[in-house]
């Protein structure tokens, strides 16, 4: 299996909601997942940073709320995916976008339960693990 990946990937996790959350509770809700994350067998979970702080805060680092960067090797994608699934689920407006990029390759996922079949979800699985696995 020499055309597989051997290094942590990337993936940027973006969380949504359709009836719209305010920043604090957007922040709150990344968090808690951030620490469910760090139950699983992933290399990193942490919270993406922005460019700047906001004005007015006292922490010298800014966070992008709502997105989350995660490293973990490419044999655990398809259990991060199922995770997410079920974490979804468990509100009825939340949606998730994965985002990565290996080489020139890159893609995107977007999961919201009322959009997709599972089995549907089972091909996208299959295509992201695929495409971000294989040599260019």
């Amino acid at each position: 299996m020499a055309d597989e990946v051997q290094f942590p990937l990337k993936l940027n996790l973006e969380i949504r909601s359709e009836a719209g959350m305010d920043g604090d509770e957007l922040d709150e809700v990344t968090r808690a997942l951030r620490s469910e994350l760090l139950e699983l067998q992933l290399e990193q979970v942490d919270l993406a940073t922005g460019s700047k702080a906001p004005p007015g805060t006292k922490s010298a680092e800014a966070f992008t709320i709502g997105t989350l960067v995660i490293s973990t090797m490419p044999v655990f994608v398809p259990k991060l995916v199922e995770f997410l699934q079920s974490w979804v689920m468990r509100t009825e407006d939340r949606k998730v976008k994965i985002k990565s990029q290996v080489g020139d390759r890159s893609i995107e996922l977007e999961y919201s339960p009322k959009a997709i079949s599972q089995e549907e979800l089972n091909q996208l699985i299959g295509s992201l693990s695929a495409a971000l696995t294989s040599k260019p």
